[in-house]
């Protein structure tokens, strides 16, 4: 198909780093610019990267006619106000997540013209491990899926990291609590009924720092996990059927230059097989997508109201921590 041109906002890291260097990888992806509130900053990452131009502004990279897409990886809190700026300008946005930082901060989006589409970056959609995970749930591999167990954490206690400001969406539910609450709505293929959580707050940056959850799917079916920004980094995910199970070995940060692979097995304990998948960048394969969908003029499967969805029950996990009782989504 004709390349996809896009506009990148902002110098942040997790674009610079991870999400911008799969994207370059793709025969259907032009970068065109990268902007920056500070130019300098903007011109050297263009330099590093090889993209034709640099703006100072966002705005100013908003205007430029040439721009299709937009990728928004600024901070929580300016998530909405960048993301409804470009939908303005006609241009359409994949935003990282969380999309906002309430349910009702990201229904300010379906104000944004019909036209633009806006999805929330969720890169595990369309790895090929994950992929096939679901295929093989949904072929009944493993039997009836009654659980999944993730378990998600890194350790960054620096004061000048955006996930340890309170003020602009900092804290782990948000930053990847996310997460398994995406995959168990992807592979039940459903929405939970009700949640139920704790949460450990850091004494000094006001955040979550360790959060345990319960989200209650409905027909004996249940996803627990937990998460910290200040644990050892590990990250697996067990999702447990009545025949069988499957593991996902690396399930978020899947590495872009080695296989990745997960493992199923079937009654007997510990007896099962790894299975490995191409060499792929799921960041590139989530652009790729978000770009055929716009050359169709067909809306994503996971849009604006799926984003949405999400929220809520992040909302519904936080007021679960206050009410100390199971909170319907």
């Amino acid at each position: 198909m004709t390349k996809v041109k896009w506009g990148i906002v902002s110098t942040a890291n997790i674009g610079v780093t991870k999400v911008l260097p799969g994207m370059l990888k793709s025969p259907d992806i032009e970068i065109v610019a990268i902007s920056s509130r500070n130019l300098k900053t903007a011109q050297e990452w263009a330099a590093k990267l090889g993209i034709a131009k640099a703006y100072g502004s966002y705005e100013e990279m908003l205007a430029d006619p040439e721009i299709e897409c937009v990728y928004n990886p600024l901070p929580n809190h300016l998530h909405v106000p960048l993301t409804m700026a470009a939908a303005k300008a006609g241009k359409h946005v994949l935003c990282e997540k969380p999309i906002a930082i309430t349910a009702k901060e990201a229904k300010k989006l379906q104000k944004a013209p019909r036209k633009v589409q806006i999805a929330e970056a969720f890169m595990v959609r369309h790895a090929l491990q994950w992929i096939d995970a679901k295929a093989r749930v949904k072929a009944g591999e493993i039997g009836e899926v009654r659980a999944i167990q993730v378990m998600f954490t890194y350790f960054n206690r620096d004061p000048k990291n955006v996930r340890n400001m309170a003020g602009i969406g900092g804290g782990g539910l948000l930053d990847i609590g996310c997460y398994p609450i995406t995959i168990a709505r992807y592979i039940f293929d459903g929405e939970p009924k009700r949640v139920i959580g704790t949460i450990d707050n850091d004494p000094k940056f006001k955040v979550d720092r360790l959060m345990g959850g319960l989200a209650d799917f409905g027909k004996g079916r249940h996803l627990s996990f937990t998460i910290s920004t200040q644990l050892a980094p590990f990250q697996r995910v067990q999702i447990m059927g009545t025949k069988g199970r499957i593991e996902i070995e690396i399930p978020f940060n899947a590495p872009p230059d080695t296989p990745n692979r997960i493992f199923v097995q079937g009654e007997e304990m510990n007896m099962g097989v790894w299975h490995s998948y191409p060499v792929s960048d799921q960041y590139q394969l989530q652009a790729e997508a978000f770009g055929r969908s716009i050359r169709a003029k067909k809306r994503l499967a996971w849009g604006l109201d799926d984003a949405i969805k999400n929220m809520k029950i992040i909302d519904a996990f936080f007021k679960s921590e206050k009410s100390r009782k199971w909170e319907k989504v």
